[in-house]
């Protein structure tokens, strides 16, 4: 059994990569990691082959979680079929996505206590990476207690 879960951005070095870490870092936490396979991607192409953002990587460190080997990437029309769970930042990074697609499509902070159906800021443009950690650390084990409720896990 694979489960499938991307974390979609605009660029895919600030928010959609430290989803992608802190997800991961949940899941070997819990002693799933042969269970999933986990990615992130971005909606546009600027940033293609780079490592994350300088204060992605700095907020991850400090945390104790690695980034290591991440390069962005853009969305990929085939990735709708290749995910079971597509997990967006934003309205406008859901928006983006293929019609086609079978996965289950949820905004991230659809799993966050107090903040369902909001967006996750962009801390490229507010330089906000503290908040940023603090959403997506939360909304991850919402996240994944949510897919392991769907997937029997």
């Amino acid at each position: 059994m694979s489960v499938n879960v991307l974390f979609l951005c605009l660029g895919n070095i600030c928010r959609s990569p430290m989803a992608e870490a802190v997800f991961r870092d949940k899941v070997k936490r819990a002693g799933l990691e042969n269970v999933f396979r986990i990615d992130s991607a971005g909606v546009g192409r600027w940033h293609i082959g780079k490592p994350p953002h300088e204060g992605t990587q700095n907020i991850l460190e400090r945390h104790g979680i690695s980034s290591e080997n991440m390069k962005a990437r853009q969305l990929a029309e085939d990735d709708g079929a290749a995910f079971d769970y597509i997990i967006a930042m934003d309205d406008k990074n859901m928006n983006a996505l293929f019609e086609q697609t079978h996965a289950c499509r949820k905004k991230m902070l659809d799993f966050h206590p107090d903040r369902q159906g909001k967006d996750v800021p962009d801390p490229y443009l507010t330089g906000g990476f503290e908040e940023v950690f603090d959403l997506i650390h939360t909304s991850s084990a919402g996240l994944l207690e949510w897919i392991r409720k769907r997937e029997n896990i």
